[in-house]
């Protein structure tokens, strides 16, 4: 037991990078509940309590209705400043020294929030966190694949005057009856733009949309990925390129992908050879921030040092970061393995 313990330890303390994050998926249910009171939100709780039943939801549809209802709470930029900041907090506590974080306009668009409010608001936290303790922050614009491509199309000109904010683009939302191709001309502009490319494919979609988020809208990094392994012909392919798979073992179970972590296909991933790290998704509401997703494969899976040192180092290397910085990065892992 204090060998576990002492490994917990360990991982807890590790450097790492986070790049699978979607900033309202962190908002925790006291803020919720704060934020719903300022700005006279009404919502179907009135306690601390009930918030948190609430976050037990029972699949893909009642959590993204309750996301988006979380998300309704935010109103003006200190709210904005608020949710970023808690999250770097977090990012503080976990070690991650690194993080790309998704940013999706869309929902707060139809509450009448523009570009202005949020970006000021998430902006003002980054400056600060960066000059606090360091902490490396990029943004992902991240567009909802169950509204039209035509309206991410427009979002994608909203956001022009920001695109020195914007590392990449993304792709969420629910898979099914959403398949990438439907934005291939999204992707072809933001590729145009010089945007780095990411989209969700392969939770709860099947490999045919890796496929198709690879091919159609030619992506450089999956998020999710997990089911590849349908296909073997895929899982070599994506073995070759070296594509990066951003994992979330909690999210993965709390939607029912697997039906318990000690059933997750990440170090069956990482054995085939193929760049999977590890990440959160929506913390708040799959049950745990980074180290509670090591932790967790620690204890389901036997995560062994080696393997948790493989994906932490897949962490950086699939970063969008510029070369020098992932080497920087990829050093102070390398210091904190061998001081440990």
């Amino acid at each position: 037991m204090n060998e576990k313990i002492h490994f917990e330890d360990w991982l807890s303390a590790a450097p790492k990078a986070e790049l699978h994050l979607h900033l309202d998926g962190t908002l925790e249910a006291g803020r919720l509940l704060q934020l719903a009171e300022k700005n006279r939100v009404q919502l179907p709780y009135k306690s601390l309590a009930e918030v948190e039943a609430a976050y037990r939801f029972e699949n893909l549809q009642s959590f993204l209705d309750l996301y988006y209802l979380g998300a309704s709470v935010l109103r003006d930029e200190e709210d904005f400043y608020h949710l970023m900041m808690d999250y770097l907090q977090r990012c503080r506590q976990n070690n991650i020294v690194h993080t790309e974080i998704m940013i999706e306009p869309q929902t707060y668009l139809p509450n009448g929030i523009d570009f202005p409010v949020f970006m000021a608001g998430f902006k003002r936290a980054i400056v600060e966190a960066r000059s606090s303790w360091g902490q490396s922050v990029q943004l992902i614009l991240s567009f909802l694949r169950h509204l039209p491509e035509s309206e991410a199309l427009g979002v994608l000109d909203q956001a022009e005057a920001y695109r020195d904010d914007f590392v990449a683009i993304g792709l969420a939302s629910s898979e099914q009856g959403n398949p990438p191709q439907k934005f291939a001309e999204l992707y072809r502009r933001a590729r145009e733009r010089g945007y780095r490319l990411t989209a969700h494919a392969g939770e709860e979609g099947p490999p045919a949309f890796i496929y198709s988020a690879l091919q159609d809208l030619q992506v450089e990094r999956i998020d999710h990925g997990v089911r590849c392994v349908e296909d073997d012909a895929l899982v070599e392919w994506l073995r070759e390129r070296g594509v990066p798979l951003t994992v979330c073992p909690l999210s993965n179970v709390r939607l029912c992908v697997f039906p318990e972590m000690a059933q997750h296909n990440i170090l069956q991933l990482l054995e085939r050879g193929l760049m999977v790290t590890v990440n959160s998704d929506d913390p708040t509401y799959f049950g745990g921030y980074m180290n509670d997703n090591f932790i967790a494969m620690h204890r389901a899976l036997n995560l062994n040092r080696s393997q948790a040192l493989q994906l932490l180092r897949n962490g950086f290397e699939a970063s969008f970061l510029p070369e020098a910085e992932k080497t920087a990065l990829l050093k102070q892992l390398d210091n904190f393995a061998e001081a440990a």
